[in-house]
This record gives C-alpha cells, sequence and structure tokens, in this order.
C-alpha cells in the first residue's frame, strides 16, 4: 500500500505543483491524498484540478491557537496520513499538533539551517550580505525551524538577486531534496519483499 502523504500549504503552491507533477514518476511508494491550507490559497487549485480532496482550517476562525491545531489537526488526521509535509506552509503549528503526528511531519525551508530561520529565510540571506543560502528539509518539531536535519543544499547568492528570483532558484532545489528524503523515508515495494535464501 503506497505511503499516505497530507500536504498544507498557505500560498500559490508550487512546490506542491511540482511533487504532484514528479511523484508519480519517481519510484517513491506514496501518493498525495490531501491538501490542506491556512486559508483560500491559490495552490489548492492544484489538488482540485487532480481530483485530490482539499481542505481549508483557517486560524481566523477559533479563539486561539491551540483551539486551531486541533481543528486543523482532526482534519489531517481524517485521511490518516504516513506523513504531513508543510509545503509553504507559513503558521506555526502549535505543540498540540505536532504532538498529534510525532516524528511525521516534514518541512522544507529556504535556507540552509540552522542559519536564516523563520518566515523569511530568503530575505534574511540577502540582507546579511551572505554569498550562498540553501535549503533543508526538516523534521518538525516545537520549535522555529529547529527540528532535525534530514538534508540540506548551498544554494550560491548571484550579484543582483532579488528575494523573487533567489527564492526560485532555492524551489528547484527543495523540491529535490524532497524527493530524496522521501525516497530515503518510504521503503520501495521490493525493499519489504523477503527475498529467498539460497
Amino acid at each position: 500500500m503506497k505511503a499516505r502523504l497530507v500536504v498544507l500549504i498557505s500560498g500559490s503552491g508550487t512546490n506542491l505543483a511540482a511533487l504532484l507533477r514528479d511523484l508519480p514518476g519517481s519510484g517513491i511508494d506514496a501518493e498525495v491524498v490531501a491538501v490542506g491550507a491556512d486559508g483560500q490559497a491559490p495552490g489548492l487549485q492544484h489538488a482540485n484540478e487532480r481530483g485530490i480532496p482539499t481542505c481549508v482550517v483557517s486560524p481566523g476562525e477559533y479563539e486561539s491557537r491551540e483551539s486551531w491545531g486541533v481543528a486543523l489537526g482532526d482534519e489531517v488526521a481524517s485521511y490518516a496520513p504516513d506523513w504531513v509535509v508543510l509545503s509553504g506552509f507559513m503558521k506555526l503549528l502549535p505543540p498540540g499538533f505536532v504532538d498529534r503526528f510525532p516524528g511525521r511531519i516534514l518541512n522544507t525551508h529556504p535556507a540552509y539551517l540552522p542559519e536564516f530561520p523563520g518566515a523569511h529565510g530568503v530575505r534574511d540571506a540577502l540582507a546579511a550580505g551572505a554569498s550562498e543560502t540553501g535549503a533543508s528539509v526538516i523534521i518538525i518539531d516545537d520549535g522555529v525551524d529547529t527540528g532535525d536535519i534530514l538534508a540540506r543544499e548551498r544554494v550560491p547568492i548571484h550579484p543582483g538577486d532579488t528575494p523573487e528570483v533567489l527564492h526560485e532558484r532555492i524551489k528547484v532545489v527543495e523540491r529535490a531534496l524532497l524527493l530524496d528524503v522521501l525516497r530515503t523515508l518510504i521503503p520501495s515495494p521490493t525493499s519489504t519483499e523477503s527475498t529467498p535464501s539460497s
């Protein structure tokens, strides 16, 4: 049975679109079974076009961050995910949500962690005058981009780079790293079969 991925987004979902495009031919025994968002994100359209269920759980509709986390957790859990993938999801998840899926929430981040954590990693790298930044995939914990680093790769910063130009170059690396990580985390169908003894 394929591993079940629930992807959470906040914006245009370009990395989600790449995952939906590349996952089927990747050899990874996984499928995206649902896409959630913290608002009416344009990126939900990528899932709608493929008939993948979507949900919106907006923090503004709840009394507290914690109650929003419970509602989001209930929605995500209803799809029985093996892994939750944050792909441009810009809200910090409450501890109650993280505890509900321990060690099973992946996040892509547009910096070479632990450098430049937080929501503005690309802008912060440029503001610091860095000559390079990167992309990372981590396991989410209760901190801000402080979880275990599963993969990371350097990305050079070119003279004249704007945040938008640099971010697009980082996204290419993020997408490849995410697939690499999923490939290591999810057993292939052949690896789970017992081999005859000689």
